[in-house]
């Protein structure tokens, strides 16, 4: 038993002298906490009190230390660009009609999201009474649906169900051409078509707030990120993305607390959370569209292409990949049809030609049951990517685990933990993936 204590003692002293970035700092942090936490807790209650207490004003921010914002005159293809070139999923709208001194409150009135756009693209693909929708009517010009108006609250993302499946002409290469040379996506603001985004403005964490909070926003809540705000200066300070979660895990690695949750595998954990057939999956062959049709009714950040016929994966498409579709619409211009592989294959060829890489397009990362959750975040971090397959001998999909399914694993929410946190605010959590 003594040797085993300071093998612990000599393994901690080496990581803490090799742990010099803000994350790994953090993590010592919360190894201090963990040392003195009540032994008769389990290791997920000490985890639990350790975050909770440290606010979340801890947080490292990102590398430049610029939270990326956007007016709300801004044009969609504008904020499209400028998500593209700082390789994010969102970003905040500033009110430019707000006052100097209004509050966070007033002075947002929202987050733009790839998912928003998404269900925005969805709806100028369907047909409009019966022909094809080339006139790209705007969507304030509709009735705020039911599940867009839940969004509208700020938690769930819409789920769009298009009646009509997609014609010849919202398919081919020549639509998205259209689309984007059209005045009404050129002069499309932001503000414009709003019920396709998450708008409440959105749900907000002070600096006072503790990690444990925005660790269940990030996991059992559903968030993709969560603003952090400067009450005096009425102004987000940071956002915290899942990524950047899982990154401050993966430097935290070698420290007690991580190394007895971290070198679990994954069925130890109940991982993947989900069953293989209820996998969603698009085939090599339908409509690129349908791809983004399922994330937006299924809830999910990306799904795989399988072959025809078969279970084997060929690649991966994302809800960001959209913006494929909008800024290089050129590639597909001799395409009839654009397919799930075609794609693939002609993103790919962008890719290469503009020395670009985005993560996924065309391999599918994947582990085993028997991987540690370690081995799983350490690929997650060096290769920026939000979800891995499983897989099993033969390379067929056997599940799939993502940011929040592991954040989910890390902590968990103790009873009535919220009390009235969201009242007025959000709803309750759904069943669903993200």
């Amino acid at each position: 038993m003594q040797g085993k204590m300071e093998e612990i003692k000599t393994s901690r002293k080496c990581a803490s002298e090799d742990m010099s970035s803000p994350e790994a700092k953090l993590g010592l942090q919360v190894e201090d906490l963990w040392d003195i936490q009540e032994p008769q807790l389990s290791p997920s209650e000490k985890l639990n009190s350790c975050f909770e207490s440290i606010p979340v004003s801890a947080f490292p921010h990102s590398p430049d230390s610029r939270v990326i914002e956007i007016n709300s005159d801004t044009s969609v293809a504008e904020a499209v660009k400028i998500m593209a070139q700082h390789n994010i999923l969102s970003v905040p709208v500033v009110d430019v009609d707000a006052p100097e001194d209004a509050t966070w409150i007033d002075r947002y009135l929202g987050i733009i999201e790839y998912a928003g756009i998404v269900v925005w693209i969805l709806h100028q693909s369907e047909k409009k009474d019966g022909s094809a929708n080339t006139d790209f009517i705007p969507e304030s010009e509709e009735p705020m649906s039911p599940a867009v108006a839940r969004a509208a609250s700020g938690m769930s993302s819409p789920r769009y169900k298009g009646a009509n499946p997609f014609d010849e002409a919202s398919i081919s290469g020549d639509f998205f051409e259209a689309l984007t040379n059209s005045e009404f996506y050129k002069n499309a603001k932001v503000r414009d078509i709003s019920g396709s985004f998450r708008w409440a403005p959105f749900l907000a964490l002070q600096s006072s707030n503790s990690f444990l909070t925005m660790l269940l926003l990030l996991s059992e809540y559903r968030m993709k990120s969560v603003p952090v705000v400067d009450l005096g200066e009425g102004k987000i300070e940071n956002i915290i993305t899942q990524s950047a979660v899982i990154h401050m895990l993966q430097e935290c690695a070698g420290l007690q607390w991580f190394e007895s949750w971290g070198t679990k595998k994954l069925w130890e954990l109940g991982l993947p959370l989900m069953k293989p057939s209820r996998v969603v999956k698009v085939c090599e062959d339908e409509p690129v569209l349908q791809a983004f049709k399922l994330m937006r009714q299924k809830g999910i950040g990306a799904v795989p292409v399988v072959e025809s016929g078969g279970g084997k994966a060929i690649g991966n498409i994302g809800i960001r990949d959209i913006q494929f579709l909008l800024l290089a619409p050129a590639i597909y211009k001799n395409h009839r049809s654009i397919t799930a592989k075609s794609f693939l294959s002609a993103v790919g060829s962008y890719l290469e030609e503009h020395q670009k890489s985005s993560p996924l397009i065309n391999d599918v990362v994947t582990c085993t049951k028997d991987n540690s959750l370690k081995d799983v975040i350490t690929k997650l971090d060096s290769m920026k990517i939000h979800r891995i397959y499983v897989a099993d001998d033969e390379g067929n999909l056997g599940g799939v685990i993502t940011l929040r399914d592991i954040i989910s694993k890390l902590v968990h929410e103790p009873y009535g933990y919220f009390g009235d946190f969201f009242d007025g605010v959000l709803p309750q959590p759904v069943s669903s993936r993200v």
